[in-house]
């Protein structure tokens, strides 16, 4: 714009609104469309009335005259996260975890309820499964607050029951819990790796209605190897349907395990009940007597007088009862070894005829199948 001598600068209200009043160059200001735009996910951030693309922080101004933009900046790295296109270097960057919540809340189903990260070991020496379950991420939300109360329970299929259900500590209003926690299932055979399932939900604690489900995942056991520990980090999915033709009467009710030693000297079975684990509750207060546990330790052995020849024609019945006083004591379970068992119970009992003297240890499943129902003698 040329001015005449003595003329005064006039600016038109056009004009001044698309100045920007801060010392430095003139440019335009932000549009409302700058500020909520609308575009698919991988499509680049903002791009400004110049047609170039803006940085994902703005630049602060030194202006006195002008307000601090930190909702600017802070709208800005919100839709910037989201662009394929490399951005210039931001003056300060949003932390590492909080744009992975950002990715965790789209649409796909995979990442809308979250990821869970954990290990698996199988100890076999001591049959014992460890599950470790580190943490997760961008958990969906579902409580009022945009948060959740998370923690993890386990399961294994086929024979899901409260007896072999494991479960974390809660923590509350987080969507990116860490529990670093270890939950054992004792009593695992190599039987067991075979054709058992891991079952693994992420659930929200509510104190007031029942809790709610996240998502889960599966894990075959057979997917392990002995003593290696394996690593997962994976994507949870929407509650799975659990095989309905799944027989009810061979319910699990816990593990025991059993000794077996055919004693020369003594001329007879020693029997050695050792401890039991993950056994079903079957009180109100969720334990079981005598000693208000679900995983007891007994140590006690039994000796039968018998010809080792007659052994082959026998069967031993172990069943284990929940203590009551003054009314009658409830069944929780029980196994049979003998000729007629299969897998790993006649497997025990063949061990204990082809050696003797030899004490031979082995956990067994309790069903909830009485023994003396079908088998006697």
């Amino acid at each position: 714009m040329t001015l005449r001598k003595g003329e005064k600068t006039t600016i038109s209200i056009q004009e001044h609104m698309a100045i920007d009043v801060c010392p430095g160059p003139i440019k335009p200001i932000k549009q409302i469309s700058d500020y909520f735009p609308r575009f698919p996910r991988g499509l680049p951030a903002a791009v400004g009335r110049s047609g170039t693309l803006r940085p994902a922080v703005s630049q602060p101004s030194v202006g006195p005259t002008e307000t601090p933009r930190e909702d600017d900046e802070d709208v800005d790295q919100l839709f910037g996260a989201y662009g394929t296109t490399p951005a210039p270097p931001p003056a300060k960057c949003p932390p590492a975890e909080e744009a992975v919540d950002l990715e965790g809340y789209e649409s796909d189903d995979c990442t809308a309820l979250g990821t869970l990260d954990f290990s698996l070991l199988y100890d076999q020496e001591n049959n014992a499964l460890h599950c470790t379950i580190n943490k997760a991420k961008g958990l969906k939300p579902m409580d009022h607050n945009g948060l959740a109360d998370p923690y993890v329970k386990l399961h294994l299929l086929p024979g899901a029951s409260k007896a072999n259900k494991l479960r974390t500590k809660t923590l509350r209003n987080t969507l990116n819990p860490t529990w670093n926690e270890t939950l054992t299932y004792y009593g695992i055979t190599d039987e067991d790796m075979i054709r058992k399932t891991l079952r693994i939900s992420v659930c929200d604690e509510d104190k007031f209605r029942h809790n709610e489900f996240i998502g889960e995942t599966r894990i075959p056991l057979k997917k392990l190897k002995p003593n290696q520990t394996k690593n997962f980090s994976i994507c949870l999915e929407k509650q799975l349907p659990i095989d309905k033709t799944e027989d009810k009467s061979l319910e699990e009710r816990g593990r025991i395990l059993i000794s077996l030693k055919y004693s020369s000297q003594k001329q007879g079975l020693l029997v050695g009940i050792i401890r039991c684990a993950h056994l079903a509750a079957m009180d109100a207060n969720g334990y079981s007597d005598p000693y208000k546990t679900l995983n007891p330790e007994f140590n006690e052995e039994f000796c039968y007088e018998i010809k080792h020849g007659d052994l082959a024609k026998k069967t031993l019945e172990v069943t284990v009862w929940d203590y009551d006083i003054g009314k009658s004591n409830d069944f929780i379970g029980g196994v049979v070894l003998g000729i007629n068992a299969k897998g790993e119970r006649l497997k025990h009992w063949f061990d204990c005829l082809k050696n003797k003297d030899k004490k031979i240890e082995r956990w067994h499943t309790l069903t909830n199948e009485l023994p003396g129902a079908v088998l006697s003698d």
